[in-house]
C-alpha cells in the first residue's frame, strides 16, 4: 500500500470516528434535553396537582358552601332575599317583630306558654307578625341544628303560612325541643319525623325533597346574616317599629308548669295591651286589662 492510500485511510477512520462522536454527542444532548423537559413537565404536574389540593381544600363546604349556592326564596316571603317573614291579616294596620332561634330554650319556653297568644293577637287582627329567624346558638353551642331547622321552615312556608305556624310551634313544642346542647335538629330525620306532627306537612314529597336536599339552605344563610338586626342580638325579642318592648319576667318562685303558663301568658298580654291597648271584645268593646 502506498504511503497515499495509507494516509487516506487515516484520513477516512478520523472523519468517521469524527462523525460518531458528533452522533453521540446529539444523542447525549437531545437525551438531556429530555429529561429535562420531562423533569419540567412533572414539577408542573406536581405543583398543578398542589396549586388544585389548596384550590380544592381552601373551596368552602357545607352551610359556608351554602353562601354560593342559588338562592331559592320559599314563597310568601318578602324583600330582596326573601327574608320577610310577615304573617297576619291584611286589615292589621300594625305589625309585631318577633326574633327567635329554634335552638333556642328561653324561645321554646314562650312558645309553649305565650305561644297561643301570640297568634290570637294576630288572629284577632290586632297586629301581622314579621319573624327574623336567628341561628346564633349553633355558633355558641356548636353544630347546625338552627340552621338546617331554619331550612325547613323554608320549606314549610313555601307549602303556606300556616304550615309555617304550625310546624314552628310543633318545633318548639315540649314533646319535641331538645335541650340546647342537644343538636337534634341538625338531624333532617329528626325535623322530618316533628313535620309529621302538622297535617299539611305529612306526607307532603315536595316539601320533604326540600328538606333533603338543602334547597332553602342559601335562604337560610340570608336570614342568618340578619343577626343584631336592630340592635337584637338575644332571643326571644319583640319590637314594635323601632321600639324593643319589654316582656315582665315570670316570678322566680315555686309553681306548676299550669301556673307558670298562665303568669307567662298573663305577662304576655298585659306587654301588648300597653303597647297596642286592650283588646276589644265582639262589638266593639274594649276587655279590661288582664292584670287588673
Amino acid at each position: 500500500m502506498s504511503d497515499r492510500n495509507s494516509q487516506a485511510g487515516k484520513q477516512a477512520a478520523r472523519e468517521r470516528i469524527r462523525a460518531e462522536r458528533e452522533r453521540q454527542k446529539k444523542k447525549e444532548k437531545a437525551r438531556r434535553q429530555l429529561i429535562v423537559a420531562g423533569t419540567v413537565v412533572g414539577v408542573l404536574v406536581v405543583a398543578g396537582g398542589i396549586a388544585f389540593g389548596i384550590m380544592k381544600a381552601n373551596e368552602p363546604t357545607g352551610w359556608e358552601a351554602a353562601k354560593e349556592a342559588d338562592l331559592v326564596k320559599p314563597a310568601n316571603t318578602g324583600g330582596k332575599n326573601g327574608t320577610e317573614i310577615v304573617i297576619g291579616k291584611p286589615a292589621a294596620k300594625e305589625t309585631l317583630e318577633v326574633f327567635e332561634d329554634v335552638r333556642c330554650p328561653a324561645c321554646a319556653s314562650f312558645e309553649q306558654s305565650a305561644g297561643p297568644a301570640l297568634l290570637k293577637g294576630m288572629e284577632d287582627g290586632r297586629y301581622k307578625i314579621r319573624f327574623t329567624m336567628y341561628t346564633f346558638i349553633d355558633g355558641g353551642q356548636g353544630g347546625e341544628g338552627s340552621k338546617n331547622a331554619l331550612s325547613a321552615l323554608g320549606a314549610a312556608l313555601n307549602v303556606s303560612p300556616e304550615a309555617f305556624l304550625k310546624y314552628k310551634t310543633a318545633l318548639y313544642s315540649e314533646k319535641n325541643h331538645p335541650e340546647e346542647a342537644d343538636d337534634a335538629y341538625a338531624k333532617d330525620a329528626k325535623l322530618l319525623a316533628v313535620a309529621d306532627q302538622v297535617p299539611e306537612l305529612k306526607g307532603n314529597e315536595k316539601f320533604r325533597t326540600a328538606v333533603k336536599n338543602g334547597t332553602y339552605d342559601r335562604w337560610t344563610m340570608e336570614m342568618t346574616a340578619l343577626f343584631g338586626r336592630k340592635g337584637v342580638t338575644g332571643t326571644p325579642a319583640f319590637l314594635h317599629g323601632d321600639k324593643k318592648l319589654k316582656l315582665p319576667p315570670v316570678p322566680q318562685q315555686q309553681m306548676t308548669k299550669q301556673q307558670y303558663y298562665e303568669l307567662a301568658t298573663a305577662n304576655f298580654n298585659k306587654m301588648i295591651d300597653d303597647e297596642f291597648g286592650p283588646a276589644k271584645k265582639e262589638g266593639g268593646e274594649q276587655k279590661k286589662d288582664a292584670a287588673q
